[in-house]
């Protein structure tokens, strides 16, 4: 849902909500940022009492040695933002919040009538989509403080590691235990995944076959070196699988069995998807960030059933076969997934509500559709994620930007080498995937998945998901398995999803995806700049303790002068279609 505040002396607030996200916009006239120190924020949550919110940044006059562990409240060291963001809140919950003009000096602030903004949060379900988000930032000042950066298994009492867990988690693990708890017998769950050995979910699984439930699943059985046939196996085998179950995808070596879905049917009809980017392991569900999303949509439902009767068949060339067998099996293939799923060519052509798209397809139609989602088929906003890099297709069509078009966003799991420059002055900007590694002011040092023995390889960003003009009026969202390549377009088994029209999706994934983007943006910055300065981030000496301070007069409004980063984010925020009045 999206909101406006009503102005108070010039200034303004707007505000866009998910389910447990909330991101704010404040725009000021030039009269209303004089003398301004920040905004004193409190929040009350269903009528209930105000709390004031809490920061990190301090006025060093106030507070000359702020200790890492500390928290302040913003009464007293306000918010020095117009574009903030709070990830704290209960989805379907009403919430108040009011904004504070400090001025003043710090000693003597003065505080002034608030604007005032009225938000609800989107419930975890409704509608056609429930749209489920783990953390995704192990990674974070947050975890270091809650966990003392351990990993849950280390924790020092199984209370504080399923915390551990459930923290990481958020609601993605239950939400798709649940879609599975849930089915009687007589139903059905066919499904496709590439790795399967998270033993929560695949317990789960055999209880549902053995209270009736009809379970068939395809999974990734491909002998090669770096596959995940082995611990898909063992899993497989600890958990107990009734015979008919498994059904072992081993045609088509040279291409990976990528799918993470799973289709329910009730009385012999298929009524929901869960699909996403989350692979079933435990790095997958609590370490590096994905979405699972449940599609409660016949149609949808159906068209998933049958890519699944097609994955069943193990279809495609084989090993033993000769190359012009592998050659027409492969075409055939191929052909019959794209019957299935012909696809839009470009924006114009997706039709409103949700279209599926499944891999291997003859053609690289359906990459080019995304390049030009986040191309030319965008007129104010493109976000993406990109887990293994940016294919050449979506380079190309972001390298057409200028610095007063469209914005985009993209956030990548590693800062990959583009051959053509995607910077500001394409109104381009890059997050990757990082950590704190040193002390940095009041920021204390932080772990990764991989130092919680949760991923091996990809230890931050796994999402594989677009937006294009997520806050506008016609918001188109895609999402699913695949990773916006070549490979994941005419090689890969995959499944996407293109979701149309729906402003509540929409609103979840922008919401969302600000949160991870700007927590790892800030992150990039700093590797970054010490880079430049020509050391490894670990080897930098501890940073002034006072660089992160407030600024103890209205100077920090300077950083949203016009062509600023956060002057874009204010205005993109500022124009979003139809915001309610708070």
């Amino acid at each position: 849902m999206r909101y406006r505040s009503r102005s108070v002396r010039g200034i303004r607030a707007y505000a866009v909500c998910g389910v447990n996200t909330v991101s704010f916009a404040l725009t000021a006239t030039e009269f209303a940022r004089k003398g301004l120190l920040g905004f004193c924020v409190e929040r009350a949550a269903e009528g209930g009492p105000f709390v004031w919110m809490r920061g990190f940044k301090v006025f060093p006059s106030l507070v000359p040695d702020p200790k890492p562990t500390d928290e302040v409240s913003t009464y007293t060291h306000p918010i020095q933002a117009l574009v903030w963001d709070d990830f704290t809140l209960r989805g379907d919950t009403t919430y108040t919040y009011r904004f504070h003009p400090m001025r003043g000096t710090p000693a003597k602030p003065r505080r002034n009538k608030p604007i005032t903004i009225t938000v609800h949060t989107e419930p975890l379900h409704g509608g056609a989509n429930d749209v489920v988000f783990n953390r995704g930032v192990a990674s974070s000042q947050a975890y270091q403080r809650r966990f003392n950066g351990l990993p849950p298994d280390a924790q020092p009492t199984p209370e504080l590691r399923q915390q551990a867990l459930d923290w990481l988690s958020r609601d993605l693990d239950d939400v798709l235990l649940d879609f599975i708890r849930t089915t009687a017998p007589g139903d059905a769950l066919h499904g496709a995944f590439y790795e399967f050995n998270y033993a929560p979910v695949l317990d789960e699984l055999v209880r549902a076959a053995d209270r009736g439930v009809e379970v068939r699943l395809v999974i990734d059985f491909k002998n090669t070196a770096d596959g995940p046939r082995v611990p898909n196996q063992a899993a497989i085998a600890a958990a107990g699988f009734p015979p008919g179950v498994i059904i072992a995808r081993e045609a088509r070596v040279s291409a990976i069995a990528h799918n993470k879905f799973l289709v329910r049917s009730e009385a012999g009809t298929p009524t929901t998807v869960w699909t996403g980017s989350t692979n079933l392991t435990m790095g997958g569900v609590h370490g590096q960030s994905n979405v699972g999303q449940l599609v409660r949509d016949a149609r949808t439902a159906a068209a998933y059933e049958a890519y699944f009767d097609l994955l069943a068949t193990d279809p495609g060339g084989r090993s033993a076969d000769t190359a012009t067998d592998k050659r027409t099996k492969n075409a055939a293939f191929k052909a019959a997934v794209a019957a299935l799923s012909p696809g839009p060519a470009d924006r114009a052509g997706v039709a409103p509500g949700i279209t599926p798209v499944f891999s291997p397809r003859p053609d690289l139609g359906a990459l080019n559709l995304y390049a030009q989602l986040i191309g030319a088929g965008t007129t104010s906003l493109a976000c993406a994620t990109f887990a293994f890099g940016i294919a050449q297709e979506i380079q190309d069509a972001a390298a057409g930007g200028t610095p007063d078009g469209p914005l985009r966003f993209f956030l990548l799991e590693t800062r990959g080498k583009a051959t053509v420059r995607l910077d500001s002055s394409r109104n381009v900007y890059q997050a990757w995937g990082s950590e704190l590694d040193h002390p940095l002011g009041q920021w204390v040092v932080e772990t990764t998945t991989r130092e919680l023995g949760l991923n091996k390889h990809v230890a931050f960003i796994h999402d594989k998901f677009l937006l294009s003009d997520p806050l506008g009026p016609d918001p188109v969202v895609v999402t699913g398995s695949a990773n916006f390549s070549k490979a994941s377009t005419t090689e890969n088994d995959e499944n996407m999803i293109i979701i149309r029209g729906d402003a509540r999706v929409a609103d979840i994934y922008f919401t969302e995806f600000n949160r991870l983007f700007f927590h790892y943006y800030f992150r990039s910055v700093v590797q970054q700049l010490s880079a430049r300065n020509g050391q490894q981030q670990g080897d930098q000496p501890q940073a002034d303790q006072h660089a992160f301070d407030l600024i103890e007069n209205d100077t920090w409004t300077l950083k949203y002068a016009p062509g600023t980063l956060r002057a874009k984010r204010v205005q993109k925020l500022a124009e979003m279609a139809d915001p309610l009045d708070g």
